[in-house]
């Protein structure tokens, strides 16, 4: 556990409020929050409780109204290749082939330094880690859904981030290919050592996987209602944790926190 001694990410004082036609709407209020490196992060909460708004914070994409983000000791003031983003819908280019989706990335980070042979074998290779060899030469259009989010994870393993961020990235898959993904991740986590900023909605997805769930309160202004660590052993395995007590009682507290503390959001849309 010595990695998971540092402040790899620190999150300050964050608020950030967007402008909207009925006036200034604040999505997020004192955020507070370190991510220490080599640890995997779980953010969930209920719908509107600006997971996706702190995540984009984190990978550059907006910045805040007030606070700061800081990576590596160094403030976030925009998206960079040390930080990688796979979202829920995969946004891959459709005309181009598995291989060439991840070729781009990595093109646009190692050209300066490796030549074709390099970048060809370095995409080949990651193609290897998540299992898409045999489709490389597939388009988009030929391939399942958990295949595309795949691509997706290749694509941004790619680039060799120091920090790897999931927005729900197996949101849409069936419950099969979920778990499936769930496990390859964790191997793949494993072995990059990366650390790890995932959205979720999944109770125990976010149990299997974290190290350290970040439970949010409900919006408008919302902000950061509890922090769990998962101090479960690794390597994971959840057939093994379905009967361990120490994962129920971890799973009981999110449930708490989500339906009995923050229970009004479902109140209110039943």
């Amino acid at each position: 556990m010595s990695s998971l001694t540092t402040k790899y990410i620190e999150i300050q004082n964050v608020e950030q409020t967007f402008k909207t036609k009925k006036g200034p709407f604040c999505a997020l209020q004192n955020v507070n929050l370190t991510v220490a490196k080599g640890e995997f992060v779980a953010l969930i909460g209920h719908s509107g409780c600006g997971k996706s708004t702190l995540l984009n914070l984190i990978a550059g994409l907006t910045t805040p109204t007030q606070g700061s983000l800081i990576c590596a000791n160094r403030e976030i003031a925009g998206p960079g290749p040390e930080r990688a983003v796979v979202f829920q819908n995969h946004s891959l280019l459709p005309w181009l082939t598995c291989f060439e989706n991840v070729y781009l990335a990595v093109e646009r980070v190692f050209s300066a330094t490796e030549n074709k042979a390099q970048l060809k074998a370095r995409t080949d290779a990651v193609l290897a880690m998540v299992g898409l060899t045999a489709a490389a030469q597939k388009r988009p259009g030929e391939i399942s859904g958990g295949m595309k989010q795949r691509v997706g994870i290749a694509r941004a393993l790619s680039m060799e981030p120091k920090v790897l961020l999931l927005d729900e990235p197996f949101g849409a898959l069936d419950a099969l290919t979920r778990a499936k993904l769930q496990d390859e991740l964790l191997q793949i986590v494993a072995k990059t050592e990366s650390t790890v900023v995932m959205v979720t909605h999944d109770v125990d997805e976010a149990v299997l996987l974290s190290d350290k769930i970040v439970m949010m309160t409900n919006g408008p202004s919302a902000t950061i209602g509890e922090v769990l660590a998962i101090e479960l052993p690794r390597p994971r395995d959840r057939v093994a944790l379905a009967e361990s007590t120490q994962y129920l009682h971890y799973r009981k507290a999110v449930i708490d926190f989500l339906y009995t503390r923050q229970a009004h959001v479902e109140k209110l849309t039943a």
